[in-house]
């Protein structure tokens, strides 16, 4: 999974209201003419994604909390967070019809860029399995189940009828042959609580299994939960103290008191590497 996060996008935490729980996920699309350009240019899916939430938080008469869409997808394959994990969709969440499902919306419209690519269906599936280990059930479908409208158009609604099956395989981004995948880091959480109970005590610099340790800073950091000066390899006490936020946070789990402790286990571990593609190991 390529995960773009709100930290990364420099947003805020979502105002949107809380909602643990949905029947499934939906998927939308743009339904207006989206350029052609977010083929081959990575920076214009980041602007448009970007526009969307601009454009919905600038309707006053709707009163958007935030970004509609608990994910977009991009055609490179992206995964791009909107209110994300444990968030109430459409305008400010009051809707019924909005709460029985999460949303995500694929980057394709009405015009210009109509056909989602491989990628992009990859990403939206990735939505789909990262929202489900988050308490969405499993029904998938289409905006216009439920409510008359074209959306999510007549490409992605037919993938979704079949099920949302993730393609075979995904094609390059700006290419047309499958992107070789490559292995994912594996991180031991013996060897990572090892650190975080032995790194904060030692001496300035002192690292324990520092290789992994990276791993999980660095996933911090793409959280905007860890300053960039501290990922060095030592599970020093800014990021026990990191940990602990995303711990606490809906994503790490949502833990209290003395399961938010800040140093790791196996379920607030695993969430992070399912969020920034590492695999734990005991």
């Amino acid at each position: 999974m390529k995960l773009v996060t709100r930290a990364q996008l420099g947003w805020p935490a979502s105002a949107a209201p809380t909602q643990t729980s949905t029947r499934g996920v939906k998927v939308h699309y743009e339904g207006t003419e989206v350029s052609t350009k977010l083929l081959t240019d990575h920076a214009a899916c980041i602007a448009e994604w970007k526009a969307i939430r601009a454009s919905h938080l600038a309707n006053k008469k709707e009163n958007y909390s935030d970004i509609a869409y608990n994910y977009g997808a991009c055609p490179h394959g992206y995964l791009l967070e909107g209110r994300g994990i444990g968030k109430r969709t459409g305008a400010n969440g009051n809707q019924e019809l909005n709460q029985a499902h999460y949303a995500i919306v694929g980057l394709v419209g009405s015009e210009g860029l109509t056909e989602p690519t491989d990628a992009m269906l990859s990403a939206i599936r990735d939505g789909i399995d990262l929202l489900r280990q988050h308490g969405a059930g499993t029904e998938i479908k289409g905006h216009c189940d439920g409510y008359a409208t074209t959306c999510p158009g007549a490409a992605l609604y037919a993938w979704v009828q079949k099920g949302a099956p993730r393609p075979a395989s995904a094609p390059a981004a700006g290419g047309s042959t499958p992107a070789k995948p490559k292995p994912k880091p594996k991180v031991s959480l013996a060897h990572i609580v090892y650190a975080a109970r032995h790194d904060p005590p030692a001496a300035q610099g002192h690292t324990s299994y520092k290789a992994e340790v990276l791993t999980v800073e660095r996933a911090l950091k793409a959280e905007g939960l860890l300053p960039g000066e501290y990922v060095d390899g030592s599970f020093g006490t800014k990021t026990v103290t990191a940990y602990a936020r995303w711990q606490r946070s809906p994503a790490g789990g949502g833990f209290t008191g003395a399961a938010a402790d800040g140093i790791p286990g196996m379920k607030s571990l695993r969430l992070l590497g399912a969020r920034h593609g590492f695999t734990v190991t005991d």
